[in-house]
């Protein structure tokens, strides 16, 4: 699938999942910090067997404040019944002190980096991680996968990880959603400033900006997306292809921005198909 655009016949349909954002569901199984901040915790659910792949979720919402991790418990809780370990992340957002640049990506950048020994911990294999971000989560997980691309005198440098990226309807530009006014600036909001305006920011933020990459990376999007376009990840998927990085692109014909975190949902068998192709 790799280097490809495999668009799924079947129409799951156009209903719209966005209960998921408030459906209860089961807490985890153990909640960590990673700072002093109260949202520099991550989620943890241990692997079912030893030696389970490893998902580290991170959560949209335009990374604004009012959207945080529990929204996707409920994906949470279907992925660890699936049969891997899971981290769902929370960091610093816009509206939140600290939030936005560069607090957002300092975040992230920690969580990444703590995926190997909270494998361990776990009991996931740290040699099979999927890093799948939904909406702005795309883009951090994008990002995350990428800063070994970034100049050695960054903050944020490290090596080529050992995992992949599952991007569901990712906002995988954030030049492209500050151009396109996403959510009514959400991308200006993050950075703190227009591409014209801290070019040097959506330089170092922006995965398009960083490819190639050389790590694997499945693009799920549906063509009903009214939140973040399904342009957003053709174009990144050519680019990447254009540049030789190893990038699949699934479209999902009528499925909407929710329906890809949403287990109740027609389209959840694809991204669990999409989920265990990265970890073969």
């Amino acid at each position: 699938m790799n280097g490809t655009v495999r668009r799924v016949r079947r129409e799951p349909g156009r209903a719209m999942s966005r209960d998921v954002l408030s459906r209860q569901a089961p807490r985890p199984y153990r909640t960590l910090a990673y700072g002093t901040h109260r949202d520099q915790v991550v989620d943890l659910w241990p692997a079912p067997r030893d030696g389970a792949p490893l998902v580290l979720i991170v959560h949209g919402g335009f990374w604004r404040a009012e959207y945080d991790r529990r929204h996707i418990r409920p994906m949470a809780n279907a992925l660890a019944a699936a049969g891997y370990a899971v981290v769902a992340a929370e960091y610093r957002r816009t509206g939140t002190p600290g939030g936005g640049w560069p607090g957002t990506f300092d975040d992230i950048a920690a969580v990444a980096d703590a995926t190997a020994g909270l494998a361990a911990r776990l009991g996931a294999d740290p040699r099979r991680q999927v890093w799948a971000g939904h909406s702005a989560g795309g883009h951090l997980a994008l990002w995350a996968a990428s800063r070994h691309r970034l100049p050695q005198g960054s903050p944020w440098h490290a090596a080529r990880p050992e995992a992949a990226v599952l991007s569901l309807a990712g906002c995988a530009s954030p030049t492209l959603a500050a151009l396109w006014d996403l959510d009514e600036g959400a991308a200006r909001a993050l950075l703190g400033g227009t591409p014209e305006g801290v070019p040097e920011r959506y330089a170092a933020a922006d995965p398009g900006w960083l490819l190639p990459t050389g790590v694997r990376v499945t693009l799920v999007h549906g063509t009903a997306d009214e939140q973040i376009p399904v342009a957003m990840s053709r174009t990144f998927a050519a680019r990447a292809r254009r540049l030789g990085d190893p990038v699949a692109l699934v479209e999902l014909p009528g499925v909407e921005h929710f329906a890809l975190i949403d287990p109740r949902s027609a389209a959840w068998p694809e991204v669990l198909a999409a989920l265990a192709g990265l970890v073969e």
